[in-house]
């Protein structure tokens, strides 16, 4: 799909969860019941005090937050807030000294994560209305960069990095939760599996990440995963395609996976 496309169609999936939260706080994620890739991702006093309705809007792969060893008054930028559980518990971790940004492109997100932001009574929050291929901070201006299941739906992934790069500090850390692609997939059905592990766009593979991250100056790059994805679970989530899940959950098994990547801009 042409690059425009996409981002028309994640903008319009996005809007549609925002608008089912906000109705219902029946979240789901991409059209599908993805519940395996999104589900358990974070431990109950984590998430003690938040807005029901941020907790409801968590369509992420992993806790970025728990992983990037935030500390007290750093900066610190979520690719994609979202509904804004991520920023929310950013801004616990960084304190009263730091800042949460969270940048996201969707009208409907934006506002859902706001008012989330006026119910939680956070103070050190600010969410940005933009696109990750286009950050609207100054260069040098982020400590960490946070991000939730969302640069693999970008069709320009070496625009976010390079963008990444461009507004973290020297010394800066990237430290995101991903959809990576562990091993061959069959061409046939590529695409199929991008709508199950990538929603729109499709993700990386282990490999091409890593090598992305190092294109754009990143070092100490690392690319852990967190939950690989078995036959089982692809096939109740490709159950709608009839006959032919049973022949692409195999083929996928242990395939896909959420990932936890980290990286370092130089000093």
């Amino acid at each position: 799909m042409h690059n425009d496309t996409i981002k028309r169609e994640v903008r319009q999936t996005y809007a549609s969860e925002a608008t089912k939260v906000r109705d219902t706080t029946a979240p789901a994620c991409c059209g599908s019941p993805t519940s395996i890739i999104t589900s358990n991702l974070y431990e109950q006093n984590e998430i003690a005090g938040l807005p029901d309705k941020a907790i409801a809007a968590s369509l992420g792969c992993g806790n970025p937050t728990a992983l990037a060893e935030l500390k007290a008054g750093e900066t610190v930028l979520d690719l994609g807030s979202g509904g804004g559980i991520d920023v929310l518990l950013s801004a616990r971790r960084v304190g009263p000294a730091g800042k949460a940004y969270g940048l996201d492109m969707t009208d409907e997100m934006l506002e859902l994560a706001r008012d989330n932001q006026r119910k939680a009574g956070v103070q050190n929050v600010e969410f940005l209305q933009g696109e990750i291929e286009s950050i609207p901070l100054p260069a040098n201006s982020v400590d960490v960069i946070i991000s939730n299941c969302v640069i693999n739906l970008s069709a320009d992934k070496d625009r976010v990095l390079a963008e990444a790069f461009r507004v973290l500090k020297p010394g800066g850390r990237f430290a995101v939760s991903d959809i990576v692609v562990l091993d061959e997939v069959p061409g046939e059905i590529k695409r199929m599996v991008e709508l199950w592990a990538g929603c729109i766009a499709g993700a990386l593979s282990d490999r091409e990440y890593a090598a992305k991250l190092a294109g754009a100056g990143f070092v100490d790059i690392e690319i852990e995963p967190t939950r690989v994805y078995t036959a089982e679970q692809a096939r109740g989530l490709l159950g709608s395609l009839g006959a032919d899940a049973e022949r692409i959950a195999a083929a996928v098994d242990g395939k896909f996976a959420s990932a936890f990547i980290r990286a370092r801009k130089p000093m």
